[in-house]
């Protein structure tokens, strides 16, 4: 099994990727809060997270991927009151819109969605353990974790108690024991609510993802839990310290955070007007020229979005797609597509991948298998099987990257068009040719 080396937030360094069972990984990655349509600080966790699966499965190992949905909010409730309607009829109008998204930049759905609705008899049986073990305390139907009891909390984050605590005084909880104290159960009847122990109401927001995957993994483990950098302080820490409490072990063998997203060198803000949607970006960039440009920053790096970026990446695109193009003609008109491809080049590019996701390296060597390709299109004395073997590692390399391979297989009639505008040319009768030439265009022949 390759050596996969993913830099581990809690630690600071590069780790060793070592699965707790063998050939078998479990990845937990932080999901949308549905109230919305996701924006493109939730598309790029998205994209990291499902390049990393392929990555794991193209090695070997057989994956459990995970990503939740967060389906009872404050805002989810106060936009259910806005529009008239359930909560849940909110939610599953934001979720199917994400999975659209999912399906637009070709990163298809996790091995499990869960729902924190669905698992809320879980949940209150998580925080009731906290509870009886003196890790959490009931005031007025609340119910708050005791971070004091926890002397690693901030290793996540890499933050010191002291610092945190002045912070957190200045909108200090008079409930509270502890200023850094979170909640675990919110007494309220407003919105969607669930009985309880302790009173009416629903669970904190720190609390639902550690009882998930204790729930899921049967032993509140993963081998990699992400998402964004956002995340590190204080959900990711919230957990780590819920995690401890529970089971007295860390939740996740690896914390991995995505860097997060700038648009034209600001912060993206709905108060400075550049707060873009999944779906608004669609309609102006194709999904795989979205992806691409995730692709091509180091997915710990932060990305700045600008129309030029978008530009480059349209065209480099296309300059990959029409070499594709050329040499998938060339071996259709030939029957000459088998299954081999270059082990050393697939090699050079998974050892880019395994050394923390380095995309952008990697692609150094799909363009120079890219360079060959173009080189064997031009000779005409060209090697079928070297044409057939570089197409197929470029689709490869390709493909584990979230870009779609080029795949054309031309029927009997498209070979015999495309026969036709040859012999025109090679006539000369160049108004028959140009008519040819625009139905293969038009059918993405040429």
């Amino acid at each position: 099994m390759r050596e996969i080396r993913l830099y581990d937030s809690k630690t600071k360094n590069i780790q060793i990727l070592k699965p707790k069972e063998k050939n078998k990984v479990s990845i937990y990655c932080c999901g949308p809060t549905v109230y919305n349509h996701a924006h493109i600080g939730n598309i790029r966790p998205m994209i990291v997270f499902d390049n990393l699966r392929r990555l794991l499965k193209a090695v070997g190992y057989d994956v459990l991927f995970i990503s939740n949905y967060t389906d009872v909010d404050d805002k989810i409730i106060n936009e259910a009151i806005k529009e008239g309607c359930s909560e849940k009829e909110i939610t599953t109008k934001y979720i199917a819109a994400y999975e659209k998204l999912r399906e637009a930049f070709n990163a298809p759905l996790p091995d499990k969605t869960p729902q924190v609705t669905i698992y809320m008899p879980k949940i209150i049986e998580f925080i009731d353990k906290l509870v009886k073990n003196d890790f959490a305390y009931v005031i007025d139907g609340d119910v708050y974790f005791r971070v004091s009891k926890i002397p690693t909390y901030g290793c996540i984050s890499n933050r010191n108690i002291e610092d945190l605590l002045v912070g957190a005084r200045i909108e200090e909880n008079v409930k509270k024991e502890n200023p850094l104290d979170f909640c675990l159960w919110k007494s309220t009847i407003k919105g969607i609510n669930w009985d309880s122990p302790w009173s009416k109401g629903r669970p904190g927001w720190h609390t639902e993802c550690v009882a998930m995957i204790n729930d899921i993994t049967q032993n509140t483990y993963v081998d990699i839990h992400g998402g964004g950098m956002d995340l590190k302080f204080p959900h990711h820490e919230n957990e780590e310290a819920q995690s401890y409490a529970y089971c007295n072990h860390t939740l996740a063998g690896i914390w991995m955070h995505n860097g997060m997203v700038t648009i034209n060198g600001e912060k993206m803000s709905k108060s400075l007007g550049n707060f873009i949607l999944g779906k608004d970006l669609l309609e102006k960039y194709d999904g795989q020229v979205v992806r691409w440009v995730m692709n091509a920053t180091h997915y710990r790096a932060p990305i700045n979005f600008t129309d030029e970026i978008f530009n480059t990446a349209e065209s480099e695109l296309n300059k990959i797609n029409n070499s594709l193009k050329q040499a998938s003609l060339i071996l259709n008109m030939h029957n000459a597509f088998n299954d081999e491809v270059d082990e050393n080049y697939i090699d050079k590019y998974l050892n880019y991948l395994a050394d923390d996701l380095n995309i952008s390296d990697a692609l150094s060597v799909l363009y120079e298998t890219l360079k060959i390709l173009n080189q064997a299109i031009r000779n005409k004395e060209q090697v079928l099987t070297d044409i057939a073997k570089l197409f197929n590692t470029i689709n490869y390399m390709l493909d584990l990257i979230g870009i779609k391979k080029y795949e054309k297989k031309l029927s009997e009639d498209e070979k015999k068009s495309y026969k036709l505008w040859l012999n025109a040319k090679a006539n000369k009768d160049f108004a028959k040719a140009d008519e040819i030439r625009k139905e293969l265009i038009d059918k993405g022949i040429l």
